[in-house]
């Protein structure tokens, strides 16, 4: 058996959270390799909406096994308040959900850290989520963090106090002012809530899964243009969110990956700062935004909107050795008469269909097509699809050289066409 691997393809916000769920009722094993509580997957079914943040999309599936990779950073307060949201929908995290000893903690300091350098960029911020994310894979790489695995060491206390102790003298050349002891007790209260959660030796228990032939999903946080090497940056993220990521945050082999399903929206949205070279910043944008609710998940930041962009679509599916696409919100288009498709960039009479190093300051060359302008979300299968939504995804396709196989009409988990 192999790991297969469902990522976004473009800034985040794909619909990755509905699109885990669809697939999670064919796959035993549901795992998160990277991210934090920055990411919102949200998923609606029964009229109910749901927001994930650091729990994989299969909790509510009772019988799929839910692993938090190693890859992930996890603020235990927020994890504790997402636990109690989900047990008063009905569903018991304590039985599908196990936590990797490796996954890093993110505590209170690393968001007073996270909130002091943005503040010192000025207009020059890269629009974090303030999560604390950042600082804590820094300590991470610089080997000062703290594990889910020392949580329950007697000397965690005092590992706590000398990473707090280092936080605070940073915090002191930002002018910043931080009191560890107003957060210490609901941090200390969601440490003790996490030790009721199963902590295992993820690598260990994700190859003896492989091995037992169940069918395992990695799940991607973010998306692939925000990734720490291969993304927009420095307008990124602090881990690596495209395909390979799953073997560093899993402990899995490249030969084990399988198929790569590569989520992207029928458009293109972003949230807080960086290049966008497709935006609109027209009535057309706004009217995106408006129609495809284009609120962040998780911060509720209005998202930056435009048109497809084909040049970083092609770009990330070969990052990532996509092997399936998925194109959500494709409804929000719906009525739309003319729709625009980015197929080039120009730049001082520069032409380039390849992503630049910087694509800053870079203008789009727009392929113009005749949208299907009708409602789609109600749809049942390929066969009923309007002609010109088929010639738009035939474009995709020849364009990317990856097949679309599933086409998302809605939230709705019935909302769903496989193709």
């Amino acid at each position: 058996m192999k790991v297969d691997i469902l990522l976004g393809l473009q800034w985040g916000d794909e619909g990755k959270g509905k699109i885990v769920d669809y697939l999670s009722q064919k796959y035993d094993v549901i795992a998160r390799f990277q991210g934090g509580p920055n990411a919102g997957h949200s998923l609606e079914f029964n009229g109910i909406k749901h927001v994930l943040h650091t729990i994989p999309s299969g909790v509510f599936h009772d019988k799929t096994i839910n692993i938090i990779g190693n890859g992930v950073v996890i603020d235990p307060i927020l994890f504790k308040k997402e636990v109690e949201e989900l047990i008063n929908l009905g569903v018991n995290p304590f039985e599908n959900v196990v936590i990797s000893k490796k996954a890093h903690i993110i505590i209170p300091s690393h968001k007073a850290l996270d909130s002091a350098s943005e503040q010192a960029k000025g207009k020059n911020k890269i629009g974090s989520t303030l999560k604390g994310i950042g600082p804590t894979y820094m300590d991470k790489t610089g080997r000062n963090g703290l594990r889910i695995g020392n949580i329950t060491e007697p000397n965690f206390k005092e590992k706590y106090n000398d990473l707090v102790l280092k936080h605070k003298n940073i915090l002191k050349q930002f002018n910043f002012e931080f009191n560890s002891e107003e957060t210490e007790p609901q941090f200390f209260e969601a440490i003790e809530f996490l030790k009721k959660f199963e902590h295992i030796n993820s690598e260990f228990e994700i190859n003896s899964l492989l091995n037992q032939n169940n069918k395992i999903l990695a799940e991607g946080a973010q998306g692939s243009l925000l990734d720490i090497d291969f993304g927009t940056y420095p307008f990124v993220t602090s881990s690596n969110t495209v395909s390979a990521g799953a073997c560093i945050g899993l402990g899995i082999a490249p030969s084990k990956i399988g198929k790569v399903y590569g989520i992207f929206k029928a458009y293109v949205t972003r949230v807080g700062s960086g290049p966008f070279i497709t935006e609109l910043h027209d009535e057309v944008g706004s009217e995106i935004r408006s129609i495809g609710k284009e609120y962040g998940a998780t911060t509720g930041r209005p998202r930056r909107c435009g048109w497809m962009d084909l040049v970083i679509l092609k770009y990330v599916v070969m990052i990532n050795g996509v092997t399936d696409l998925i194109m959500t919100k494709s409804d929000v288009l719906d009525s739309f008469e003319t729709i625009k498709i980015a197929t080039a960039y120009i730049k001082d009479d520069v032409i380039s269909e390849n992503m630049p190093f910087d694509i800053e300051g870079w203008k789009p060359i727009y392929k113009e097509m005749k949208g299907w302008n009708c409602k789609t979300s109600d749809l049942k299968n390929e066969k009923e699809m309007p002609a010109e939504m088929k010639d738009y995804i035939s474009f995709i396709e020849q364009e990317t050289g990856v097949k679309v196989s599933i086409v998302s009409l809605g939230p709705d988990r019935e909302q769903t066409i496989c193709r």
